[in-house]
């Protein structure tokens, strides 16, 4: 099964396996939400999937 590459590409893999990515709903519409909120929404998030969607989505990545 081949990997999918746009999901691949919005996933980076640190060192010790964990998946980390960006935080959601950051693109447009923030300008009436508060400073705090808008600055946590630039820190990455962790990403924990089952092992069902990433073996269906990231095989062989080590991932």
């Amino acid at each position: 099964m081949k990997t999918n590459k746009s999901y691949s590409k919005r996933i980076r893999v640190t060192r010790n396996g964990k998946l980390v990515v960006r935080a959601k709903g950051q693109n447009h519409f923030n300008a009436k939400q508060s400073g705090s909120a808008r600055s946590a929404k630039r820190r990455s998030v962790t990403l924990t999937l089952t092992a069902k969607v990433r073996r269906r989505f990231l095989p062989n990545t080590g991932a």
